[in-house]
């Protein structure tokens, strides 16, 4: 028997929907397991410590796949750690790729976040006005320490040079059961690309006019997901729901559209865009009937960059720190 591949799993700053993506592959990762050595899996799965991962040999596993964006400290160094262990490392999921729902938190400073979250909201018990510290002693006795959070976040390929990127948030079980299927038979594409079908939501959505042998229509209002109910069948794009799926890849076979909720870009990219808010931006205003919707689009960084801001052109640039200091203190990202 073929010598099993060795796997190394780390969630960073993500919500665990990555890893269910994973389980929900059911009976098939059993199979897919019978050819695979989970050799770290942390914090959700193997009883194993930050310690027994950095013992290991350098390039001694063969696949990495890492979750999450880099906010803290301790992220940065397991992405630094996996990066010489693995001999293949994918930034998997939205989140590790551009960033995800949470480097909308780029858009405040980490002062903003912290008088919000320990200071400012109606159920925060905090009289003493304490906030995190990243060492504090405890009876004069017991220093304990948390990671460094840093000023803004960041996709894994700002810290570490990545092999592939996967996209989803989370991915759809049944691609991953693909991209196991390719890891397994080595059918990768070139190193430093997507791993995806190529096609954009809108490609394969039922929706989409072309597959009715139909024109796409100009969008000649603008619509909140809570305004109204779609038609039936018709494209959300076209009833004035601003749709972000022909500039995403269609991984989750677009599944969204199929219950009246827009696309917003989860699957990152499709090949050959570099800055998907850019393009996206582009794309829809070239759709608008008229200049004036453009004032109907409501917080268009919010839709436009939902997950991708920390990997755009724009980048950590949309942090604006209250004193310059708080810039000086952040790491440099990867060259």
């Amino acid at each position: 028997m073929a010598e099993k591949l060795k796997l190394a799993y780390f969630l960073a700053g993500g919500c665990g929907g990555c890893d269910m993506a994973i389980v929900d592959l059911s009976e098939s990762l059993v199979d897919a397991l019978a050819h695979l050595e989970v050799v770290f899996w942390a914090p959700t799965l193997t009883d194993l410590k930050y310690k027994d991962l950095e013992a290991m040999p350098d390039k001694a596993v063969d696949i990495g796949l890492y979750s999450g964006m880099i906010r803290l400290g301790e992220q940065e160094h397991i992405a630094k750690v996996m990066r010489r262990k693995c001999k293949v490392l994918i930034a998997y999921g939205i989140c590790a790729a551009l960033g995800g729902i949470p480097g909308m938190g780029n858009m405040h400073t980490k002062d903003e976040l912290f008088r919000t979250v320990y200071f400012q909201t109606y159920s925060t018990d905090n009289p003493d006005g304490i906030a995190p510290q990243t060492k504090c002693v405890v009876d004069g006795k017991y220093e304990l320490t948390l990671p460094e959070f840093y000023g803004y976040v960041r996709p894994l390929h700002h810290v570490v040079d990545v092999d592939y990127f996967v996209g989803g948030c989370p991915p759809h079980h049944t691609f991953v059961g693909k991209i196991l299927e390719a890891i397994l038979t080595g059918d990768l594409p070139p190193a430093g690309s997507w791993i995806t079908g190529g096609k954009s939501a809108c490609d394969v959505c039922e929706r989409n006019p072309a597959a009715r042998g139909q024109e796409r229509e100009s969008i000649k209002t603008v619509k909140r997901t809570i305004d109204g109910t779609p038609e039936e069948g018709k494209c959300l794009l076209q009833q004035g729901y601003l749709c972000l799926g022909p500039l995403t890849q269609g991984d989750c076979g677009s599944l969204c559209p199929k219950v009246d909720i827009p696309c917003r870009g989860c699957g990152g990219p499709i090949p050959g865009v570099k800055d998907f808010g850019l393009r996206a931006i582009s794309a829809i205003a070239g759709l608008l009937e008229k200049e004036a919707l453009v004032d109907q689009i409501p917080s268009p960084v919010k839709l436009f960059y939902r997950y991708s801001l920390p990997g755009s052109l724009l980048g950590k640039k949309a942090v604006r720190s209250e004193n310059a200091e708080e810039d000086r203190n952040q790491p440099d990202d990867k060259a």
